[in-house]
């Protein structure tokens, strides 16, 4: 007896198609939504990566401003520099960076000394015959030792124009001027400068009344 195929399980022709379309069509679905789920992560990733590129490019212009900004301060900063000329009798100013050079100086001394501000241009120094007989009396008014032992301080105010990076620029600052001093019968008064040490930068308010408070507790203190 050959088998049969029962007629609830035969198929027609069409049914048989309908069931491969049907089919197809579930596949053709299939890598619809597949193709859906990959465009979404293309698009992600892309947005990731304008989002890092934009970071690096922010923190990038972040870092170029700072180091801007860290440049324009350090070229507003003066220090001095001091050479000793003369056997010390002349102190020889410039600035400690390179690209800065100074046009004009005022420097003032303490009040207990009753010397004028000395201004000078083209030329920035300080010299020993500005003040040498004052601060002589000034020591001996204070009750100091008409002689120095090692290097005595006097508290100076230094205000400078200079020029950097093109620009012109203001500086006041208060230094301790380094010095020796002797006195003799015949030779007087001789005082030899040391050097620069400085104490304050950007001064603002009253200078002269600042290194005058400096001058009276260095007095008090020796």
């Amino acid at each position: 007896m050959s088998e049969t195929t029962p007629p609830w399980e035969k198929r027609t022709e069409k049914q048989v198609k309908q069931e491969q379309a049907a089919e197809a069509a579930a596949i053709r679905r299939r890598w619809i939504n597949l193709g859906e789920v990959l465009a979404v992560v293309a698009v992600m990733i892309s947005g990731l990566t304008l989002w890092n590129s934009y970071q690096e490019r922010a923190n990038s212009e972040a870092d170029r401003a700072k180091s801007e900004q860290k440049a324009d301060a350090q070229s507003g900063t003066l220090v001095l520099r001091a050479t000793i000329a003369k056997e010390g009798r002349r102190l020889s100013l410039a600035a400690m960076a390179g690209d800065q050079a100074i046009q004009s100086q005022t420097i003032s001394f303490p009040s207990a000394l009753g010397v004028s501000p000395v201004d000078t241009a083209g030329d920035p120094r300080i010299e020993s015959g500005w003040f040498e007989s004052e601060l002589h009396k000034a020591r001996k008014e204070a009750g100091l030792d008409e002689k120095s032992t090692g290097d005595a301080r006097l508290p100076i105010l230094v205000k400078t124009q200079f020029l950097s990076n093109g620009e012109l620029k203001n500086d006041s600052a208060i230094y301790d001027l380094g010095y020796r001093i002797s006195s003799g019968f015949l030779s007087g008064t001789d005082v030899r400068m040391r050097g620069l040490s400085l104490i304050r930068r950007g001064v603002t308010g009253d200078g002269q009344k600042q290194i005058d408070a400096i001058w009276d507790k260095q007095a008090k203190t020796k």
